[in-house]
C-alpha cells in the first residue's frame, strides 16, 4: 500500500510538471529561474569554501543561516501563491489524521528549488568552519536539522495565517514584497559598504547570540565541534532538535483546527464591512462637495483598495524613501536626492484613467463638458496631491536632517514642488493622450499590445517633465554660483511653489479638451485588461 508521505511527494511532483506544461512562457520562465538560483547557489558555496580559515567564518555562516530562516519565515506571507502545497484546505474531505499529514507536508516540502538552494548553503556554512571527523558528523546533522526547521517554519507560519492569505487582505498583503525587497537589497548594500571598510569583526556580537537561536544554533554547534566543544556541540544541536519539535506541534495544531473548523471569514468580513460602514467618518467629510470631493475620494480608494495601484504607490513611497535617504547614510548622498520622493509620486499621475478599467464608462457618463472633464482631472490631481505634499516635504526634511545641510532646504523644497507640479501636468495631458489598460489578473502592469503606448506616456512625459522644470533649474544654478547665493536661496521655494502650481493648472487646462472629445478612444484603450 501506498504511504501518505510517497503520494503527497508525488503530488507535489505532479504539480510542477502540470505547472511546466501550462505554457512554454511559463515553462522557460521556470528554467531561466531554476539556472539562475543554481547558478547563485553554486558561486555562494564556492564563497563560503573560500572563506575556510578566516577568524571571523563562523559569525558569517550563523548570521547567514539566520537570514535564510527568515527568508522561510516570511516568504509565505508575502508570496503566498507561490506554492500551491501551501493550502492543506485543499485535503480536507481525506481521511488522514494531522501527524501522518504533517509528515507527508514536511517531506513533499523538500522538492523544488527553495530547498536546494538551501540545501547548498547549509553544505557551504559547514564547509566553511568544519574542521575534524567530528565536526564532520555533526555538519552531516546539522544541515539535516537545519534545513527541516527552516521548512517547518515556513509551513507553520503558512498554516497559523492561511485564513488571512487566502483573503483579499492576505492577497494585498503580497504587494508589500516589493518594499520589503527594496528596502533589503538597500540593507544588504549598505551592510556591505560598512563590513568592507570594517572588517567581518563587527558581526561577533550578533553571531555570539544567533549561534544559540535555532536553526543557527545548528551550524553553532559544527563550530564548537570543530573546537574540541563536543558538550557544547551537542547542547546547541538539541536546541534545534526541540526548535522542530516545537515547529511540528504547532503546525499539527494548526493543520487539525484548520480541517475541523468551519471557514466563517466571510461572515466575519461581511460583519466588520457593516460596522465600518456604519461608524465611517473621517475623510470624506474633510473632502470638498461636489464632483471635486467624490472624485477625490473614489481615487484615494483606490490607493487603498485596488491591488495595482496600490502595489505602485507602495513602491514609489519606498524608493522615494530609500533612494535619498540610504544615500545620505552612505555619506555618498546629496540633498537633491530628496527630490527623487516628488519624481517617484508624480509618476502616479501618469494613466490616471487605466486604474478605472472598464468601469471608465460611469465616469464617462457625467462627462458632458470640457469643464466637467476638467474638474474631473484636478479632483484626481488633488488626491494624488493630498499624500505627495507632505511626504515629498518629509523626505525632503528628513535628508537634510541627516546631511545638516539646512540652508538648502529651501530652494530643494522649491525644486521638488515645481518637479511635482511639471509631472502633474504632463501626467493629466498623457493621461488623455496615451490611456492604457492595466490588466487585473496576473503580475502584468500593462496589456498585451499597450507597451509602446506605456513606454510613450511615462518615459516621454518624465522628460517633458524634466525639460518644463529647466527654467527653475537654471535659477538654482545661478542663485548657488552668484556671490551672495546664500542670501537668496531661500527665493527658490516660493518661486518653485508658484511655478509649479502654474504647470499644473496650464496641464489640466490642456489635458481637460483632448479628455472631453476622446472618452469613446480612452474608454476602448482601457477596457482592454
Amino acid at each position: 500500500m501506498t504511504s501518505t508521505t510517497t503520494t503527497l511527494v508525488q503530488l507535489k511532483l505532479s504539480l510542477l510538471r502540470g505547472g511546466l506544461r501550462q505554457s512554454t512562457g511559463r515553462r522557460a520562465a521556470y528554467i531561466a529561474s531554476a539556472v539562475f538560483t543554481l547558478l547563485f547557489a553554486a558561486l555562494q558555496l564556492l564563497g563560503l569554501i573560500l572563506l575556510r580559515g578566516n577568524a571571523h567564518a563562523d559569525a558569517v555562516i550563523v548570521l547567514l543561516v539566520a537570514v535564510l530562516a527568515l527568508g522561510w519565515a516570511v516568504m509565505p506571507l508575502f508570496f503566498p501563491g507561490g506554492d500551491e502545497t501551501l493550502d492543506p484546505t485543499r485535503l480536507v474531505m481525506l481521511p488522514l489524521r494531522p501527524q501522518p499529514l504533517v509528515r507527508a507536508l514536511l517531506a513533499a516540502s523538500l522538492v523544488g528549488i527553495g530547498p536546494l538552494f538551501t540545501v547548498c548553503m547549509l553544505i557551504g556554512s559547514v564547509l566553511a568552519v568544519a574542521h575534524g571527523a567530528a565536526a564532520y558528523v555533526v555538519g552531516v546533522v546539522a544541515v539535516a536539522l537545519a534545513l527541516l526547521v527552516c521548512v517547518a517554519l515556513a509551513r507553520a507560519v503558512a498554516a497559523a495565517n492561511l485564513r488571512l492569505l487566502t483573503s483579499r487582505k492576505g492577497r494585498d498583503l503580497a504587494v508589500l514584497s516589493g518594499l520589503v525587497i527594496a528596502v533589503g537589497a538597500q540593507l544588504v548594500n549598505f551592510g556591505a559598504q560598512r563590513l568592507g571598510s570594517a572588517g567581518l569583526g563587527q558581526l561577533e556580537p550578533a553571531a555570539d547570540v544567533l549561534r544559540w537561536v535555532p536553526p543557527a544554533s545548528a551550524l553553532g554547534a559544527v563550530d564548537a565541534a570543530s573546537e574540541g566543544s563536543y558538550g557544547i556541540a551537542a547542547a546547541q544541536l538539541a536546541l534545534t532538535a526541540l526548535a522542530l519539535a516545537a515547529l511540528l506541534a504547532v503546525w499539527a495544531r494548526h493543520l487539525n483546527r484548520l480541517m475541523t473548523s468551519p471557514d466563517g471569514s466571510t461572515l466575519q468580513a461581511m460583519a466588520e464591512t457593516a460596522v465600518r460602514g456604519r461608524s465611517s467618518t473621517g475623510m470624506a467629510r474633510l473632502l470638498p462637495g461636489g464632483r471635486t470631493g467624490t472624485a477625490m475620494e473614489r481615487s484615494l480608494r483606490y490607493v487603498w483598495r485596488d491591488p495595482k495601484t496600490k502595489a505602485a504607490w507602495v513602491t514609489s513611497l519606498a524608493i522615494g524613501l530609500i533612494v535619498p535617504v540610504f544615500n545620505a547614510l552612505q555619506g555618498t548622498g546629496s540633498i537633491y536626492f530628496a527630490c527623487f520622493a516628488a519624481g517617484m509620486l508624480g509618476i502616479q499621475m501618469y494613466n490616471q484613467f487605466g486604474q478605472d478599467t472598464s468601469a471608465f464608462w460611469m465616469v464617462a457618463m457625467t462627462i458632458s463638458s470640457t469643464r466637467d472633464a476638467y474638474v474631473e482631472l484636478r479632483a484626481r490631481a488633488l488626491a494624488l496631491l493630498v499624500i505627495t505634499l507632505p511626504y515629498a516635504t518629509l523626505v525632503t526634511v528628513l535628508t537634510t536632517a541627516m546631511l545638516g545641510d539646512w540652508p538648502r532646504l529651501p530652494e530643494v523644497l522649491g525644486l521638488s514642488f515645481a518637479l511635482l507640479g511639471a509631472m502633474l501636468a504632463t501626467g493629466a495631458w498623457t493621461s488623455a493622450r496615451f490611456p492604457y489598460s492595466i490588466p487585473q489578473e496576473g503580475y502584468k502592469n500593462v496589456a498585451p499590445g499597450q507597451v509602446g503606448l506605456a513606454w510613450i506616456a511615462i518615459f516621454g512625459g518624465m522628460v517633458a517633465a524634466a525639460l518644463l522644470c529647466a527654467p527653475v533649474i537654471i535659477l538654482t544654478i545661478l542663485i548657488n554660483t552668484s556671490a551672495d547665493g546664500d542670501a537668496w536661496s531661500w527665493l527658490l521655494l516660493p518661486v518653485g511653489t508658484a511655478y509649479g502650481a502654474a504647470l499644473t493648472y496650464l496641464g489640466l487646462r490642456l489635458a481637460a479638451p483632448r479628455t472631453a472629445q476622446r472618452l469613446p478612444e480612452i474608454l476602448t484603450a482601457v477596457s482592454k485588461g
